[in-house]
Protein backbone atom coordinates (compact mmCIF):
# COMPACT_ATOMS: atom_id res chain seq x y z
CA UNK A 1 0.00 0.00 0.00
CA UNK A 2 1.36 3.62 -0.61
CA UNK A 3 -0.22 6.52 0.73
CA UNK A 4 0.59 10.73 -0.17
CA UNK A 5 0.24 12.71 3.20
CA UNK A 6 -0.47 16.20 2.76
CA UNK A 7 0.98 18.31 5.47
CA UNK A 8 -0.06 22.31 5.74
CA UNK A 9 3.15 24.48 6.72
CA UNK A 10 1.70 25.46 9.78
CA UNK A 11 2.11 21.46 11.35
CA UNK A 12 6.05 22.26 11.56
CA UNK A 13 5.15 25.84 13.33
CA UNK A 14 4.87 26.96 17.30
CA UNK A 15 4.17 30.28 17.91
CA UNK A 16 6.50 32.50 16.10
CA UNK A 17 8.84 30.00 15.32
CA UNK A 18 8.59 28.96 11.87
CA UNK A 19 10.28 25.43 12.67
CA UNK A 20 9.29 23.90 15.37
CA UNK A 21 11.73 21.22 16.58
CA UNK A 22 9.83 18.91 18.72
CA UNK A 23 6.74 19.55 15.98
CA UNK A 24 9.29 18.10 13.08
CA UNK A 25 10.27 15.24 15.68
CA UNK A 26 6.43 14.48 16.52
CA UNK A 27 5.39 14.37 12.44
CA UNK A 28 8.67 11.79 12.22
CA UNK A 29 7.86 9.74 14.44
CA UNK A 30 4.57 8.93 12.89
CA UNK A 31 5.92 9.17 9.84
CA UNK A 32 8.22 6.24 10.75
CA UNK A 33 5.16 4.11 12.78
CA UNK A 34 3.49 4.03 9.44
CA UNK A 35 6.42 2.95 7.60
CA UNK A 36 7.23 0.13 9.85
CA UNK A 37 3.44 -0.57 8.88
CA UNK A 38 5.09 -1.29 5.28
CA UNK A 39 2.72 1.41 3.86
CA UNK A 40 4.88 3.30 1.34
CA UNK A 41 4.70 6.63 1.75
CA UNK A 42 4.92 10.38 -0.54
CA UNK A 43 5.25 13.56 1.18
CA UNK A 44 3.83 17.12 0.03
CA UNK A 45 3.96 20.38 2.38
CA UNK A 46 2.49 23.50 2.15
CA UNK A 47 4.59 26.52 2.79
CA UNK A 48 2.26 28.85 4.38
CA UNK A 49 4.46 29.11 7.60
CA UNK A 50 7.44 30.48 5.66
CA UNK A 51 5.50 32.93 3.17
CA UNK A 52 2.79 32.90 1.43
CA UNK A 53 2.77 34.05 -2.22
CA UNK A 54 -0.33 36.17 -1.76
CA UNK A 55 1.03 38.00 1.20
CA UNK A 56 4.01 39.29 -1.90
CA UNK A 57 1.79 40.01 -4.32
CA UNK A 58 0.00 42.37 -1.58
CA UNK A 59 3.06 44.64 -1.70
CA UNK A 60 3.65 44.35 -5.91
CA UNK A 61 5.54 41.31 -7.01
CA UNK A 62 3.56 39.92 -10.03
CA UNK A 63 1.88 36.40 -9.71
CA UNK A 64 4.84 34.59 -11.08
CA UNK A 65 7.31 35.71 -8.63
CA UNK A 66 5.16 34.98 -5.89
CA UNK A 67 4.09 31.49 -6.57
CA UNK A 68 7.72 30.83 -7.25
CA UNK A 69 8.65 32.10 -3.51
CA UNK A 70 6.24 29.89 -2.24
CA UNK A 71 7.11 26.42 -3.79
CA UNK A 72 10.75 27.29 -2.81
CA UNK A 73 9.23 27.87 0.71
CA UNK A 74 7.90 23.79 0.50
CA UNK A 75 10.93 22.30 -0.58
CA UNK A 76 12.31 24.07 2.45
CA UNK A 77 10.03 22.55 4.38
CA UNK A 78 10.55 19.35 2.86
CA UNK A 79 14.29 19.99 3.72
CA UNK A 80 13.25 20.64 7.36
CA UNK A 81 10.94 16.73 7.63
CA UNK A 82 13.66 14.46 5.94
CA UNK A 83 16.35 15.51 8.15
CA UNK A 84 13.78 15.14 11.16
CA UNK A 85 13.01 11.82 9.67
CA UNK A 86 16.95 10.68 8.97
CA UNK A 87 17.44 11.61 12.48
CA UNK A 88 14.85 9.23 13.58
CA UNK A 89 16.54 7.10 11.35
CA UNK A 90 14.10 6.95 8.17
CA UNK A 91 15.45 6.44 4.83
CA UNK A 92 14.27 10.25 3.18
CA UNK A 93 14.84 12.13 -0.41
CA UNK A 94 13.58 15.51 -1.12
CA UNK A 95 12.57 15.87 -4.75
CA UNK A 96 11.86 19.52 -5.91
CA UNK A 97 10.44 20.57 -8.88
CA UNK A 98 11.71 24.04 -8.81
CA UNK A 99 15.63 23.82 -8.75
CA UNK A 100 17.14 24.04 -5.24
CA UNK A 101 21.08 23.19 -5.20
CA UNK A 102 21.20 20.26 -3.46
CA UNK A 103 18.18 18.90 -4.08
CA UNK A 104 16.87 16.52 -6.98
CA UNK A 105 14.85 17.71 -9.31
CA UNK A 106 11.53 15.37 -9.07
CA UNK A 107 11.96 12.16 -11.24
CA UNK A 108 9.12 9.68 -11.30
CA UNK A 109 11.18 6.78 -11.75
CA UNK A 110 13.04 7.27 -8.79
CA UNK A 111 10.85 8.12 -6.90
CA UNK A 112 9.48 5.04 -7.08
CA UNK A 113 12.03 2.84 -7.04
CA UNK A 114 12.84 4.81 -3.36
CA UNK A 115 9.47 4.33 -2.18
CA UNK A 116 9.93 0.72 -3.22
CA UNK A 117 12.86 0.44 -0.93
CA UNK A 118 11.06 2.30 1.89
CA UNK A 119 12.22 5.47 1.73
CA UNK A 120 10.16 8.76 2.02
CA UNK A 121 9.91 10.88 -0.56
CA UNK A 122 8.90 14.64 -0.42
CA UNK A 123 7.76 16.28 -3.04
CA UNK A 124 8.78 20.51 -3.07
CA UNK A 125 8.38 23.12 -5.06
CA UNK A 126 4.02 22.67 -5.78
CA UNK A 127 4.52 21.45 -9.99
CA UNK A 128 6.80 23.73 -10.69
CA UNK A 129 4.40 26.05 -12.40
CA UNK A 130 2.87 29.06 -10.85
CA UNK A 131 -1.54 29.51 -10.37
CA UNK A 132 -1.40 25.88 -9.37
CA UNK A 133 -1.89 25.04 -5.49
CA UNK A 134 -0.18 22.24 -3.18
CA UNK A 135 -3.48 20.71 -3.43
CA UNK A 136 -2.74 20.44 -7.35
CA UNK A 137 0.85 19.26 -6.69
CA UNK A 138 -0.43 16.44 -4.21
CA UNK A 139 -3.16 15.15 -6.64
CA UNK A 140 -0.37 14.93 -9.22
CA UNK A 141 2.55 13.31 -6.77
CA UNK A 142 -0.11 10.99 -5.66
CA UNK A 143 -1.21 9.65 -9.44
CA UNK A 144 2.66 9.25 -10.04
CA UNK A 145 3.77 7.25 -7.42
CA UNK A 146 0.56 5.23 -7.76
CA UNK A 147 -0.82 6.17 -4.42
CA UNK A 148 -4.03 4.62 -3.19
CA UNK A 149 -4.84 7.18 -1.30
CA UNK A 150 -4.18 10.60 -0.29
CA UNK A 151 -3.96 11.76 3.82
CA UNK A 152 -4.93 15.44 4.09
CA UNK A 153 -3.89 16.24 7.53
CA UNK A 154 -5.82 19.65 8.71
CA UNK A 155 -4.88 21.71 11.64
CA UNK A 156 -8.19 21.55 14.25
CA UNK A 157 -10.58 20.64 11.55
CA UNK A 158 -12.18 16.68 11.76
CA UNK A 159 -13.45 16.52 7.99
CA UNK A 160 -15.23 18.03 5.34
CA UNK A 161 -18.29 20.00 6.76
CA UNK A 162 -21.46 20.92 4.53
CA UNK A 163 -20.37 24.72 5.62
CA UNK A 164 -17.24 26.19 7.90
CA UNK A 165 -17.66 24.92 11.15
CA UNK A 166 -15.88 27.52 12.95
CA UNK A 167 -18.52 30.08 12.16
CA UNK A 168 -21.57 27.72 11.79
CA UNK A 169 -22.15 26.06 14.95
CA UNK A 170 -24.45 24.01 13.16
CA UNK A 171 -22.49 22.88 10.30
CA UNK A 172 -22.48 19.11 9.42
CA UNK A 173 -19.45 16.69 8.81
CA UNK A 174 -19.61 14.32 5.75
CA UNK A 175 -18.41 10.61 6.89
CA UNK A 176 -18.62 9.95 2.86
CA UNK A 177 -18.38 12.61 0.10
CA UNK A 178 -18.02 12.15 -3.63
CA UNK A 179 -15.65 14.34 -5.94
CA UNK A 180 -18.66 15.65 -7.78
CA UNK A 181 -19.99 17.35 -4.72
CA UNK A 182 -16.75 18.64 -3.51
CA UNK A 183 -17.10 20.30 -7.12
CA UNK A 184 -20.96 21.24 -7.54
CA UNK A 185 -21.36 22.36 -3.97
CA UNK A 186 -17.67 24.54 -3.86
CA UNK A 187 -17.23 22.78 -0.35
CA UNK A 188 -13.24 24.51 -0.05
CA UNK A 189 -11.36 21.65 0.60
CA UNK A 190 -9.48 21.19 -1.86
CA UNK A 191 -9.17 22.94 -5.25
CA UNK A 192 -11.26 22.22 -8.39
CA UNK A 193 -8.27 21.10 -10.65
CA UNK A 194 -6.98 18.93 -7.87
CA UNK A 195 -10.20 17.30 -7.42
CA UNK A 196 -10.69 16.92 -10.70
CA UNK A 197 -7.40 14.88 -10.86
CA UNK A 198 -8.41 12.80 -8.14
CA UNK A 199 -11.57 11.72 -9.50
CA UNK A 200 -10.47 10.84 -12.71
CA UNK A 201 -7.38 8.92 -11.78
CA UNK A 202 -9.12 7.03 -9.25
CA UNK A 203 -7.47 8.59 -6.25
CA UNK A 204 -9.31 8.85 -2.73
CA UNK A 205 -8.42 11.37 -0.47
CA UNK A 206 -9.24 11.00 3.85
CA UNK A 207 -9.42 14.19 5.14
CA UNK A 208 -8.91 14.14 8.86
CA UNK A 209 -7.73 16.27 12.19
CA UNK A 210 -4.04 15.65 12.48
CA UNK A 211 -3.75 17.31 16.21
CA UNK A 212 -4.78 15.09 17.99
CA UNK A 213 -2.03 12.25 19.44
CA UNK A 214 -0.73 9.92 16.71
CA UNK A 215 -3.90 10.48 13.93
CA UNK A 216 -1.31 10.57 11.21
CA UNK A 217 -0.62 6.92 11.82
CA UNK A 218 -4.55 5.66 12.60
CA UNK A 219 -5.43 7.78 9.26
CA UNK A 220 -2.99 5.00 7.47
CA UNK A 221 -3.99 2.25 9.19
CA UNK A 222 -7.91 2.83 8.81
CA UNK A 223 -8.10 4.02 12.26
CA UNK A 224 -9.61 7.21 13.01
CA UNK A 225 -13.08 9.11 11.92
CA UNK A 226 -12.57 11.35 9.16
CA UNK A 227 -13.89 12.41 5.27
CA UNK A 228 -13.50 9.93 2.88
CA UNK A 229 -13.30 11.50 -0.73
CA UNK A 230 -13.97 8.99 -3.94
Amino acid sequence: MRVLIKFSGEALKSGDKVFDSAMLNALALQVKNITDNNIGVGIVIGGGNVVRGKEFEKVGFNRVEADTIGMVATTLNCMALAGALRNNGVNAEVMSAVEVESVSKVDVKKANELIEKGYVVLFGGGIGNPYFSTDTACALRAIEIHAEKILMAKNGVDGVYDSDPRTNPDAKMYTDVTFDEILDKKLGVMDQTAATLCRDNGVEVFVFNANDENNIVKAATGKIIGTTIK
